[in-house]
């Protein structure tokens, strides 16, 4: 099957990845910083299912220019990491924060560390009855390490350095996501979606242009192959599956995390099924490479980006153009910003504008159903646990 779109990300000479060196040029402000840091992330469009992101930090005051691609299952060129990929990269980013944060505070030496993470989706129903719903799964985390404490000490140690991620406010409970939507500069009342409560976001669609790339030596995010076959879940098929009318599909999408001499986490990202392209991240929180909670923002982002994709293209609706303006909101780690709790975040606000000239009803229908697919409002909305796994080396 034919590619959608053109492949603006790989024919435009700019680096996918870059900290962007005139963030006071751009109207891109973080929001009110209310828990510990406080992300606002812009998205639009580029062609079929690419998509370019600006994320800015309250906490940090950086703000890093990312783009987002599909692979074959979507028809995409898989010419930049797909949206799921960066949840994976900034959770385990972010695990490895806490981890290491914690093991200094306890004067636990760690001599070796390696971070293995898989996470699970579900998407079933049918796309044309409406009834396709996305899901996230429990997690599984497997930590090679090389340290004194005994098993039992070892297994706590881990457990409270994970619950105090900040991610894992997004995990644990229910949160229900909001938003506001617009329709051709034109607000309108949501439908099923919770509407968020306040005034509606100034459009960011001028903004992307004016974005200008920090010099770096580095190789922020790169291919690496495609990714190892492993077992992969019953019904889920690479080709175009992700478009078909009807699915019962499981998801699965790795993280393998090290640190490197330098202090820069290199992670790889793994893409078993959908089977496809993997791809390397690197992250830090000095700034020198994007930080856990930009890595895990973007991806909210264009995951919910995508699903718009998904709908209009299998139901054949017009849609143009269509940005968001997505704000998170995050507690510092309990370890790495010193709070002694678990981490906490408040529920996703994401404002959407379309381009469209579908009726005010179709528009509404349009921000239903792609938070009802999207896999990682979903990871928002369900109650999920780590399942860690101990491999001493």
């Amino acid at each position: 099957m034919s590619k959608l779109g053109t492949d603006i990300i790989g024919s435009s000479g700019v680096a996918p990845f870059f900290k962007v060196a005139n963030p006071e040029g751009l109207r891109v402000n973080a929001p009110e910083n209310r828990k510990g840091d406080a992300l606002r992330t812009c998205v639009r469009s580029l062609s079929g299912f690419q998509k370019e992101a600006l994320v800015r930090s309250a906490l940090t005051g950086d703000v890093w220019r990312l783009v987002s691609d599909e692979g074959p299952y979507l028809n995409g060129h898989d010419a930049a990491p797909c949206p799921l990929a960066f949840l994976s990269t900034g959770m385990v980013a972010s695990f490895m924060n806490e981890i290491l944060a914690l093991a200094k505070l306890r004067n636990v030496e760690i001599r070796k560390l390696k971070l293995i993470q898989d996470n699970f989706y579900t998407m079933k129903g049918s796309m044309p009855k409406r009834t396709m719903v996305g899901g996230a799964e429990n997690i599984e985390l497997q930590v090679e390490i090389d340290c004194d404490l005994d098993d039992s000490a070892l297994n706590d140690f881990l457990i409270q350095a994970t619950y105090a991620s900040p991610l894992n406010g997004l995990m644990r409970g229910q949160l229900d996501s909001l938003f506001k939507l617009s329709k051709n500069a034109q607000e309108l009342p949501t439908h099923a979606a919770t509407e968020l409560v306040g005034d509606l976001l100034s459009d960011p669609g001028d903004q992307f242009q004016n974005s200008v790339a920090s010099a770096s030596a580095l190789d922020l995010v790169a291919p690496v192959g495609i990714t190892p076959k492993k077992e992969v879940p019953k019904g889920t098929v690479s080709g175009g599956s992700s478009l078909t009318d009807e699915q019962d599909r499981r998801l699965n999408i790795g993280a393998i995390a090290v640190m490197r001499a330098d202090g820069i986490k290199e992670i790889q990202q793994m893409q078993y099924s959908p089977h496809g392209t993997s791809f390397k991240f690197l992250s830090s929180e000095d700034g020198r490479a994007p930080d856990a909670n930009s890595l895990i923002s973007a991806g909210i982002g264009f995951c919910f980006m995508t699903q718009f994709g998904r709908f209009v293209s299998m139901l054949k609706l017009d849609l143009s153009d269509y940005r968001i303006v997505q704000d998170t909101h995050f507690s510092l780690g309990g370890a790495s910003g010193g709070t002694g709790k678990a981490g906490e975040a408040d529920p996703i606000e994401t404002h959407v504008y379309l381009e469209t000239g579908e009726s005010d009803t179709v528009a509404q229908e349009m921000l239903d159903i792609s938070e009802q697919t999207c896999f990682l409002h979903a990871f928002c909305r369900t109650d999920l646990k780590t399942k860690l796994k101990i491999v001493r080396v």
